[in-house]
């Protein structure tokens, strides 16, 4: 007790030092340290304080008033808070599952998988499905033998001909397209394999050559188109063997050749291109007998073609050996130039201009030159503003002859002001007529 005591004591005198009256720092009069008399209350120890405060410069209340608390600032309400949600109810150790509650069925082995979601086009039209391709034969399998007639769904080139790695030189493009325009004749060419030769794979038998010799006005022009024999190995060999040797020929002697043209020497011309021809011919079959070939089977059928550059000669010269034709276009109509034309052309012949000669054919020969019954063909025309000449293998000249629709549409094709573009002119040249399916070769000379 007397330790609580005096506990106590220094408790009061520490106030008393603190708030006593009178006291400065140190709380009451000097030398006094003995207790208050003041008592020792709650509201006498607040009063103390607050003349303790107004001693040192803060406004005080006056004595005896009790100061006023201040009010608290009224808190803000708090949210509720969200009830919680009730617990599990412990599954039952028995069961292994809440009471009340069925167990949910279990998850299957594999999850399905979620439905597509379908597709749809954004642009104006849906798209049409794609067509899956056709599976291809199977390798080793036996291809269809060639029918021999060529289907009648058009000229749609068939299987590539069969090619040999030794003589490459051999192969021959299914088409050939040229064109030229010297002074006052525009000239077109082309040459292509026939529906029965695309059909089966086999090569264009026709041959084309368009070659120039000279230049300025004293050029010449030479046009040859050969066809090779119907059968045996080396048809187009032949056909080209025939318009390269006639073209060295003529170019070995283009000079001759030229002045005879513009002089009109139509003798020395007729005569001149039959000695050519012979000599190229005998060289034909001399080829033939190095390679093994029957000689009278060679050689191929010869037509061709001389045209002057110079603007002021418009003699034109045609020559040469087998069938073929030679037509001229006049005023929409055709006219057959064919020195030895057939009777049952439905067209009307051509009459003669003047100064020109009628048609003639040279006498046979059986010399071993040309083959038997081949005569040598030879035949001079003038060239009008408008005329067109034709020059034709015997794939274009029977279908012309024979199918009367064919050569009138043919003559609307070739009858406009201007000459037609390269693809144009080949676009009407390849007409196909039912029952013509040979190569077809073509030459056409426009005048103006």
């Amino acid at each position: 007790m007397k330790q609580q005591g005096t506990g106590r004591g220094h408790e009061d005198d520490w106030w008393r030092r603190l708030y006593g009256d009178g006291g400065g720092a140190g709380g009451g009069a000097a030398g006094d340290t003995g207790a208050s008399d003041a008592p020792d209350t709650l509201d006498d120890r607040v009063a103390s304080a607050l003349r303790a405060l107004a001693a040192t410069g803060r406004a005080a209340p006056a004595p005896g008033d009790a100061p006023e608390r201040p009010e608290r600032p009224e808190r803000p309400e708090r949210p509720e808070r969200p009830e919680r949600p009730e617990r599990p109810e412990r599954p039952d150790p028995a069961t292994g599952k809440p009471p009340g509650r069925t167990a949910p069925p279990p998850p299957p082995a594999f999850p399905t998988p979620p439905a597509p979601i379908p597709l749809q086009a954004t642009g104006p039209g849906s798209r049409p499905a794609t067509p899956r391709r056709p599976v291809p034969p199977p390798r080793g399998a036996p291809a269809d033998p060639p029918p021999s007639a060529p289907p009648p769904d058009g000229p749609e080139p068939g299987p590539l001909p069969a090619a040999d790695p030794a003589a490459l030189d051999e192969l021959v493009p299914d088409t050939a397209l040229d064109g030229a325009r010297y002074g006052s004749l525009t000239l077109r060419a082309a040459s292509r394999r026939g529906d029965l030769a695309r059909h089966r794979g086999d090569i264009r038998r026709d041959a084309l050559l368009t070659v120039r010799f000279g230049s300025g006005r004293h050029a010449l022009l030479l046009v040859a188109v050969a066809t090779g024999p119907p059968a045996g190995a080396g048809a187009a060999r032949a056909a080209r063997d025939a318009c390269a040797w006639i073209g060295g020929a003529v170019g070995r002697s283009c000079t001759r050749l030229a002045e005879d043209l513009r002089t009109d020497q139509r003798d020395a011309l007729r005569s001149g291109l039959q000695r050519l021809t012979d000599r190229s011919y005998g060289t034909l079959r001399a080829r033939a007998e190095e390679r093994g070939l029957p000689p009278e089977r060679y050689p191929a059928a010869l037509r061709c073609l001389l045209l002057p550059a110079d603007p002021e000669c418009r003699t034109r010269v045609f020559f040469g050996v087998g069938p073929g034709g030679l037509l001229r276009l006049r005023d929409g109509a055709w006219q057959d130039l064919e020195p030895t034309a057939p009777d049952h052309l439905p067209r009307r012949a051509a009459p003669a201009d003047p100064g020109e000669p009628p048609p003639a054919a040279a006498g046979r020969r059986t010399d071993g030159t040309r083959a038997p019954g081949e005569p040598f063909l030879f035949r001079t025309a003038f060239a009008r503003p408008g005329d067109m000449l034709l020059l034709c293998s015997a794939g274009l000249a029977e279908p012309l002859r024979q199918d009367p629709a064919f050569a009138a549409r043919l003559a609307a094709e070739w009858s406009l002001p201007r000459p037609p573009g390269l693809t144009d002119f080949l676009t009407a040249a390849q007409l196909r007529v039912e029952g013509h399916p040979k190569d077809r070769t073509a030459v056409a000379v426009w005048e103006s």
